[in-house]
């Protein structure tokens, strides 16, 4: 029978519970047991997948085709193990289930209320994957207790705390310990207050979590444990870290994972096997160069639009020993005139996807210059589509050339959508969602990439390559070199010639780990590390008759 651990966060927002979360899977499934993450968000959306990026962060998508919170990226990344539908749970969904069934008559006339109609299903939805052979099965709970919307969800904890044997459950409680800097103390005040607040739901926590800036004292520590009702020992310090990816060591060190398997009367497991994470590391702290990629797009001012993209730069940026400096460019700032300015110190450019029509000729003005100045070029999805476009003007010479999305009345539609979209009205989990397999061309910079002639990757769009005019753009030397074997639908495109020239239709930057860093993005990085080697070896001949 799985275990269950529940993860609830207090005092604030944005501590880190998946991360936490993420880090504790992880040292379990290095200690050899078989764990999954799931995560239960409070708001009403169904999904995240209509939410804009400033409001959520960026919608991570799963090998299934579910639209989901962006913490279930770092599940993956943290695990290298796909989630699914089941791992990402909204209340909206809860609730949609729940009505639903009253309307087919599923409750027999009962009254339907939250207590137990609604819990009941949050239960169903938390033991759900217990079924599916796991040893563990950890629940991140999102949102802040003493939130009205998370109240269902830790009153649904609260009876799998009191129905589940008392091995079977465990309950971490991230909290905040804040540094005031004028008394030169740190207060446990608010941790106090968060462990009443969840105490006083019925839930009573079995280990602390403290997000500190400074080092909990024995004393603070003693305290703590004494005002928070919890053993002294399970009081573990989670102080800020100079990557996410130092997080598992650093909760090692405070056994965390020991005390959880203790509570849980697990005594059959293996010392952690964390060496290629070490590894990792280790040419992450020590890179040997370092490259500046710019990132052109329209969500720049929160970080976690571009998560996934962020963190693959990172995993690739590790596996070439180099460091990845990434500078943010907004796409609508771009112009022909200021282009040189903005783009001119880059090694390497990256077009990042989006929706809508905002920001979009910057977006091609970013590609154009990439293209005619051989800086090392990446597109993924609307950065692919801007490829195409900006080819299609300024090689082909169709001057209204563009998408549909942004110009339904265009005469050369390159990109087009899916025929399959056309009907669609529904916004909601209606795109081309999930994995897809893509035939590779033989002897293509893709193949060289990827090493194979068939791959699987994940996608979220509507738009597509228009094969009406593929013939031209391969004439005119754009190739399509990797397409879709059952639709004929481009996946990639690249040009000959180039030193680096790729846009991918779908979502490379979700399928990256740790431990297995994405294709595309480590060959990016390595021609940009190249391109740079090549830019320092001109600005000083000194170094490039040193390197020849």
């Amino acid at each position: 029978m799985a275990k269950y651990i529940f993860v609830t966060g207090g005092v604030t927002s944005s501590l880190g519970k998946g991360i936490i979360a993420a880090s504790l899977g992880k040292l379990l499934q290095a200690r050899g047991l078989n764990v999954t993450i799931q995560k239960f968000d409070p708001y009403i959306n169904v999904d995240p997948g209509t939410l804009n990026p400033y409001e959520h962060g960026e919608c991570y998508v799963t090998e299934d085709g579910a639209e989901t919170d962006l913490d279930l990226g770092h599940y993956e990344r943290f695990l290298s193990i796909f989630t699914s539908q089941a791992n990402n749970v909204t209340t909206g969904r809860i609730y949609q289930t729940v009505i639903n069934k009253e309307r087919e008559g599923a409750y027999l006339g009962k009254t339907v209320q939250v207590v137990p109609h609604i819990t009941d299903e949050i239960k169903r939805r938390m033991l759900l994957l217990g079924q599916q052979g796991y040893d563990i099965v950890i629940t991140e709970i999102g949102g802040t207790v003493g939130d009205i919307e998370s109240l269902p969800f830790i009153e649904a904890v609260r009876q799998l705390q009191w129905e589940l044997p008392e091995e079977d459950c465990v309950v971490v409680h991230l909290t905040l310990i804040p540094y005031l800097r004028a008394a030169k103390e740190l207060k446990t005040k608010p941790t106090q207050h968060s462990v009443r607040m969840l105490s006083q739901e019925g839930v009573h926590p079995d280990v602390l979590v403290c997000r500190t800036e400074e080092s909990l004292s024995p004393e603070i520590r003693k305290k703590i444990a004494l005002f928070c009702n919890v053993k002294k020992e399970a009081v573990i310090e989670a102080a800020d870290a100079p990557t996410i990816y130092e997080v598992p060591l650093a909760m090692m060190r405070e056994k965390l994972d020991l005390i959880c398997l203790k509570k849980m009367n697990i005594t059959n497991y293996s010392e952690p096997e964390l060496g290629k994470w070490k590894e990792f590391l280790d040419k992450l702290k020590y890179p040997k160069s370092k490259v500046t990629i710019g990132l052109i797009g329209k969500y720049i001012e929160l970080q976690d639009a571009y998560k996934s993209i962020l963190e693959a730069f990172v995993h690739a940026g590790a596996m070439n020993e180099c460091k990845v400096n990434v500078v943010n460019v907004h796409s609508e700032f771009i112009t022909e005139e200021n282009v040189e300015e903005k783009l001119g110190h880059l090694d390497g450019l990256l077009v990042a996807p989006g929706f809508g029509h905002r920001g979009i000729e910057g977006k091609i003005t970013a590609v154009k210059y990439a293209r005619e100045n051989k800086l090392p070029f990446f597109g993924i999805c609307l950065g692919m589509q801007m490829s195409v476009i900006e080819y299609a003007r300024n090689v082909l010479g169709w001057k209204n050339a563009h998408s549909t999305e942004m110009d339904p009345n265009t005469t050369h539609a390159v990109i087009d959508l899916m025929e399959g979209q056309k009907a669609v009205t529904a916004k909601g989990g209606t795109m081309r969602l999930g994995s897809y397999p893509c035939e590779i061309r033989e002897g293509s910079l893709a193949h060289t990439v990827y090493g194979s002639t068939l791959i699987s990757e994940r996608h979220r769009h509507r738009w597509e390559f228009n094969n009406q005019y593929l013939a031209d753009f391969e004439q005119a030397g754009m190739i399509a070199s990797g397409r879709n074997p059952e639709s004929g639908l481009v996946e990639i495109v690249e040009l000959s010639g180039h030193p680096f020239f790729i846009g991918v239709q779908y979502h490379p930057e979700l399928k990256s780990t740790v431990e297995n860093p994405q294709p595309v993005f480590v060959h990016f990085i390595k021609a940009a590390k190249e391109n740079a080697e090549k830019r320092e070896g001109i600005r000083n001949p000194l170094l490039q008759s040193e390197m020849i």
